[in-house]
């Protein structure tokens, strides 16, 4: 998702600090005038701080931010560790609040801002028997985090909205079933990444959206049996 998103924008003419452990490594992205390569475990304050320095240096604002970062570990929940609860809060929590942190204090400065994150409607209906008591720990407060940002920091001209898909269809279901995948949806298929930009890129533009969830999930959150 997160390079779909990067190439969208940049696409369109914005200016990125993209981040990941080794963003740097990248085959399909490489740093240029117009895109900045930032390493580092964005759950970190200090990989924090370094993203948003980079944009200011760079850049000299923060427009958007794109909360995208992820961990699915899905395990029975009494055979979760003390580091797989670590490692899963820290990027899935952690990820988002020390960016996000830092992106609200520019952004108050600018009187201006946009702040979109990645949920999953996957922890709205959880299936019986499914294994993800680490996710819905993690994700399912996401929209809440944004409505409350969103109504935080309105009158500093800043908006917060996110977008909650289902299963996406990115390398890492590169090896699971997607038949089994498909189900999960009543519309039978995997969301695709450019659902996840047209979504983002929607939200950019419809400067009245403040504090939105958009579901794209084929209406799984709905609750419907198929």
């Amino acid at each position: 998702m997160g390079l779909g998103v990067t190439q969208a924008l940049l696409k369109r003419g914005y200016r990125v600090v993209g981040n990941s452990r080794t963003i740097s490594k990248s085959k399909e992205l490489k740093a240029s005038e117009n895109l900045v390569l930032v390493d580092g475990d964005i759950g970190k304050k200090e990989t924090a701080i370094k993203v948003v320095e980079a944009a200011i240096r760079h850049f000299g604002r923060i427009d958007l931010l794109f909360n995208g970062a992820g961990i699915y570990l899905p395990k029975p929940f009494t055979e979760y560790t003390p580091e797989d609860f670590e490692m899963v809060i820290g990027t899935n929590v952690a990820g988002y609040f020390f960016i996000t942190q830092q992106v609200v204090a520019q952004m108050r400065k600018q009187k201006s801002g946009h702040i979109v994150s990645i949920a999953t409607t996957l922890t709205e209906q959880p299936l019986a028997g499914a294994p993800i008591s680490l996710a819905v720990i993690t994700k399912s407060t996401i929209p809440a985090f944004s409505r409350e940002l969103a109504m935080e920091y309105v009158t500093d001209g800043i908006r917060a909205n996110t977008i909650s898909p289902g299963v996406v269809d990115t390398p890492l279901h590169a090896n699971d079933d997607h038949e089994a995948l498909k189900k999960l949806h009543p519309i039978p298929r995997l969301v695709q990444v450019s659902e996840i930009v047209d979504a983002l890129l929607y939200l950019e533009l419809a400067p009245m959206v403040n504090g939105e969830n958009i579901r794209i999930d084929g209406g799984a959150h709905a609750g419907a049996k198929w």
